[in-house]
Order: C-alpha cells, then structure tokens, then sequence
C-alpha cells in the first residue's frame, strides 16, 4: 500500500507432472535427453494423429484440487488454445478453459506471522510447449527443440487475494512443498518443473480493482517477489502522475530486474477457444472421484500452521520442517514422545542436526539418530544431567554412528555433570581461597571477576562441575 493505493496479486502456477509419459502419447516424459528424442507424429501435431489422455495426468490433478480444497468436477472439457508460436507446433495448445478439472478451492498458508487464506479459482491440465534454444555468437540462431512439447501441466490460478511481494513467494514455496509432499512433481525449478505467471493491479482504497497487468517469464520464486515489487512501483508512480494503467502483457527481465511491454490489450476471446473435437467429455463417477484420496492432516501447510499456532514454532522453523518430509515425521514422533520439547527439538534440528546433514550430504535416515535418541539428549540436559557442550559432543558421537544411548555415551564420554552440593561447595571454597583477587575484584563491581571463578571451578573439574549450581553457590559465597 502507498499513499492510499493498494495492489492486488494473482498468480498463475504451472507445475509439470511427474508421470511417465506425456499427456497425450507415449513418449517419454523426462529432462535432459537429446534434443528431438522424445517426439512422435501426436506431440509433433502431424496431421491425422489424435491424442489421447493419459489417466494419471487427471489423477494428480485431482490430487491437488484436494489439497487446495477444490470442488472435482465430475464433467470437464479439453479445449484448443488457438495461438502461432515457433515452439507450438499444431498452431495451438490443448487445455481447459470454461470446464475445468477442479475449481473454486482455497490455501491457508503462513505468510508474515499470520495464517493467510488465498483463493483458488480453478486447477486445469493442459500440454507444455516446446523450447526455444538461442545460439550466442556472431552469428545468432534459435533452434527449437519439441522434447517438452505435451508435457503434462496443472496449472493453479489464484483470485487476486495476494497484498504483497511477500505473501507471493510464501505462497509459491507452499505450493512447491505440497507438489513434493504429494510426489506429483519433482519441484526442479532449474528445469522449468514450475513456472509462474504474475497479474499485478493498483487501485484507490475503496474502489474497484484496478488496469490488470501480467507479467510472464518469472522463472524463480525471488524473481516473483522483485517483479511485483517492480510493477507496483511502477503503477503507483503512474497514477500518482495522474496517468492511467495500460492492459498489457510484460516480459520480466531478472538480470536487469525490470519489466517490458510484449503485448497490449490481450484477453481469453484472442485465444479463440473451442472444444476439443478429438478428446471426448472427461466424466467421473462417484466410485472414480472417491478412489482419489490423500491425507490432508500431514499436508505441510497444515502440519506449518499447527506448529506455529500451537507448538509456539517461529514461522521459519514450522515451514522449513513442515516442508520436508523426512524432517516433519521425525519431529512429529520427536513431539509424539515429549511434546513440552517441541521448541527445543525444533531447535536442534534448524542447527546441528542440518548442519551436519548439509555438511555430510545425508539424509536423516543415513544415521543412527532417533526421535527417541534425540528426547533423551534433551532430557539429560533439561535435567543437569549433562551440559549443553557435553550434549553436542554426545549428538556428534551418535551421529557418527556409535550405538550406545545418549545417557551410556555421557558415561563413557565422562561428560555426565556433578550436581553433589557438598562437592560444588569445597570446589568454590577452594577456588575463592586461591584467587583472592578475582574475589576482590567482585567485590568492587567487577562483574567478569565471575566468570572466571565460574571459568576455574570448571577447570578443576574437568568441565564436569555443573555450572548453574556453580555459579550459584560462588555467588552466595562471594555476598557473604
């Protein structure tokens, strides 16, 4: 919002799907083959070859009409998208337009400390075009290269509910993890396994929706958040000149972090849809809908917001475990065992227990660490048992595959602390009679003079003493 001005975002998501296949032959659908492998007379759009519609491809659409509480249409229709591109060889793309596979949905997602609800207007499957490849050089050419083309796409238009830059990228990074959680896409952003599409408005607080702007060829998700930071600056500076927003379409440019006219005035009547004539009504009975199932309590949405609404989380950390499904089960049976744990589980997982992930190039089940392991480290240090470097050198030792128990390795280690009040009390005694002055600098409001009486005490018991009780006890003795 500026100066009494307010944006509206919507996006549009294109997600490629993981299926074997593509959408209407039995070419393979993979990345990286040599370029016009993958081709046949149906994805090259030669004359006389029909299509026909792969199962899964609807299949892991309704999946995701699920998990964003999509009504599942029990009739839809493919229809042609009628538009001349080098890389769209039959001169137009088979989509949805007026009948769509899902519609009407939401997503509730964390977004700046609040739970934030977006609207879904509709999820509809449809063919990927090709890919236009540029020479470099003096002598510049484009090749094209149809390996992509009738790749299968779900693509999820959102209503304009979006307020900020912010909220985009938070809401594209939950996509992403519900495409992983739901295995139905591979979520390689470097690969084009997820585009985005960004339609930008400015209007006065309380009028109507302003001029819709769209931007195309955001290829990354911080890409979204700068190109809407972009035209909302720019359509805020144009009407506070008093000029009027132009319907148009804009490339995004990232390396040069601005946007630029490709097209003016378009709308969905240019694209001259029809019905599909070689694909038939797709309809769905009750018995096939009801097949389609998924478990919308471990979606990671869900699982994010639970943890930061009722397990006191931060955003970050509810989101990045949520997101992963390894690390979202672990913590889960960690929390099943203690849940007045949770923040500290959360913690040792955000720190050492990735840190050493990232740093070896494992997964969590690649080591001997358990939920119930981890607990009981906790448990040592909550209870005095250990100190916090103790319990590190305990998490290293089992991470490096030792089995013994975290309290057998505090033994083993010498690491388990002394709590003998007795024994704390002749250690300060004996140090406060060997540094008479640390003792009277205390005294005279030498703070740091503490911290090396504490420093002492654990020197002579070899790090075993445990410094709370310590520290305590010097404190009562040093006020005397």
């Amino acid at each position: 919002m500026c100066d009494n001005l307010i944006s509206n975002i919507g996006l549009e998501v294109h997600a490629e799907l993981s299926t074997d296949t593509k959408i209407f032959c039995s070419c393979k659908n993979e990345f990286g083959a040599s370029p016009n492998t993958n081709v046949c007379p149906i994805c090259l759009g030669l004359h006389g070859a029909l299509p026909t519609l792969n199962e899964k491809t609807l299949q892991y659409a309704i999946k995701m009409g699920l998990a964003l509480n999509c009504s599942i249409n029990s009739r839809s229709e493919m229809a042609r998208k009628n538009y001349f591109y080098p890389d769209l060889p039959k001169g137009y793309q088979i989509s949805q337009a007026e009948k769509p596979i899902c519609e009407n949905g939401y997503l509730e997602f964390l977004s700046e400390g609040k739970v934030k609800r977006v609207n879904i207007e509709r999820i509809h499957i449809e063919e990927d075009a090709g890919k236009l490849i540029h020479s470099e050089g003096k002598e510049q050419s484009t090749y094209i290269d149809y390996n992509r083309c009738g790749v299968p796409l779900i693509e999820i238009v959102t209503r304009p509910d979006i307020e900020s830059p912010r909220q985009a990228k938070d809401f594209l990074e939950t996509i992403k993890s519900i495409l992983s959680y739901l295995e139905i896409c591979d979520c390689k952003m470097q690969e084009g396994s997820i585009r985005c599409d960004v339609n930008v408005s400015v209007h006065k607080d309380g009028e109507p929706l302003g001029t819709r702007v769209e931007m195309k060829n955001v290829n990354s998700f911080s890409g979204v958040f700068s190109a809407i930071e972009f035209e909302q600056h720019r359509q805020f500076e144009i009407l506070k000149a008093g000029g009027t927003i132009s319907q148009e379409t804009r490339r995004w440019n990232d390396a040069q972090g601005r946007s630029e006219v490709l097209r003016t005035k378009e709308n969905a009547n240019d694209y001259r849809y029809f019905p599909e004539p070689d694909i038939p009504p797709i309809l769905l009975n009750y018995d096939y809908l009801n097949s389609i199932t998924i478990d919308k309590s471990a979606l990671p949405n869900l699982k994010a917001i639970n943890y930061y609404l009722n397990l006191g989380l931060s955003q970050t950390d509810a989101v990045f475990i949520a997101s992963d499904n390894e690390l979202k089960q672990f913590f889960d049976l960690c929390n099943g065992i203690k849940q007045d744990y949770s923040n500290t589980t959360a913690k040792w997982i955000m720190t050492d227990i990735l840190k050493h992930l990232n740093k070896n190039r494992l997964a969590l089940s690649q080591t001997e660490l358990t939920p119930e392991y981890l607990i009981e480290l906790i448990s040592l240090i909550e209870e005095g048992t250990v100190s916090s470097t103790g319990a590190r050198k305990i998490f290293e030792a089992i991470i490096a595959n030792d089995s013994l128990s975290p309290h057998e390795l505090a033994e083993k280690l010498g690491l388990i602390q002394i709590s003998d009040n007795s024994f704390l009390e002749n250690l300060a005694d004996d140090v406060i009679e060997k540094n008479e002055k640390s003792v009277t600098d205390y005294k005279n409001g030498k703070d740091n003079a503490l911290g090396f009486l504490i420093g002492q005490c654990m020197k002579k018991s070899k790090g075993r003493a445990n410094p709370a009780l310590i520290s305590n006890i010097l404190i009562s003795k040093l006020n005397k």
